[in-house]
């Protein structure tokens, strides 16, 4: 028909055939708009503060009975960790350093004292033994090594006219 225009895109590939991003952007530019990233982030941030201002308004009217509910609990909760004034003081109450010490403490303290020597004893004599057996052990083998070596040397140098070392001994 005359008067109307064909109007045929070019993109930057060079192809003239329409495609939705040529049928969204007729003048050539790209599917995706060029967002730079600061307006991105931007965006994130409003949203987010939108979000939360909306989210705390809405909390904040149903709390009502809750927060009075709440209080409750804590109070319950405080009265089983924390203890009377009279009790804490006692608890905290210290000795003095000349006072005598009760006999209690000084029973505690032997105690105390009698089972770290028992742990003491335990472990060193453990220690002891174990030092002793290696000690052995490395005897043992010292010894061994030396008869075997003597053994060898008798052997070697025995000319089987004479009777061996063993059987020729003096007894005084």
């Amino acid at each position: 028909m005359p008067g109307t225009e064909v109007r045929t895109w070019r993109l930057a590939s060079g192809s003239a055939e329409p495609s939705p991003s040529a049928l969204w952007f007729p003048n050539g530019a790209s599917a995706h708009p060029k967002m730079a990233w600061r307006q991105l982030l931007l965006a994130c941030c409003l949203s987010a503060a939108v979000l939360l201002t909306t989210l705390q308004e809405g909390t904040g009217a149903s709390v009502g009975t809750q927060q009075e509910a709440g209080q409750d609990v804590r109070e319950d909760v405080e009265q089983k960790i924390f203890m009377q004034e009279s009790d804490a003081s006692n608890f905290l109450k210290r000795r003095g350093k000349r006072s005598p010490k009760s006999q209690d403490e000084v029973n505690a303290e032997n105690r105390q004292k009698l089972r770290a020597n028992e742990l003491r004893r335990e472990y060193y004599e453990e220690q002891r033994n174990e030092f002793e057996n290696f000690v052995e052990e490395q005897n043992d083998e010292q010894e061994e090594r030396s008869r075997e070596a003597i053994e060898q040397w008798r052997q070697w140098h025995y000319d089987g006219l004479h009777p061996s070392y063993l059987y020729n001994r003096h007894h005084i």
